[in-house]
């Protein structure tokens, strides 16, 4: 009996999940960790500040991050912004 194993069968714990975000909150996450403020980042997208507000809040929520410096974090270890 043959059996198929998946690329990510040895993946545990957050790399298993499925990537949380949208396209657009990665986008909103990258230009945040390249330093971009809400005002910067809307000027960019061609969004109002509070949406992009409101993104950073959603995916703060998702991500279980408090504060910026753990965005940034997150964005580094998931190949969004490179130092």
């Amino acid at each position: 009996m043959a059996r198929t194993l998946r690329a990510d069968a040895y993946l545990t714990g957050a790399e298993a999940q499925p990537d949380p975000l949208t396209p657009r909150e990665r986008q909103v996450l990258q230009l945040v960790a390249e330093g971009k403020t809400s005002k910067e980042i809307a000027a960019l997208l061609e969004l109002s500040v509070r949406t992009v507000e409101t993104y950073r809040s959603q995916i703060m929520d998702k991500l279980k991050i408090r504060d910026t410096v753990g965005l940034v974090h997150y964005a580094i270890r998931h190949g969004l912004f490179h130092l």
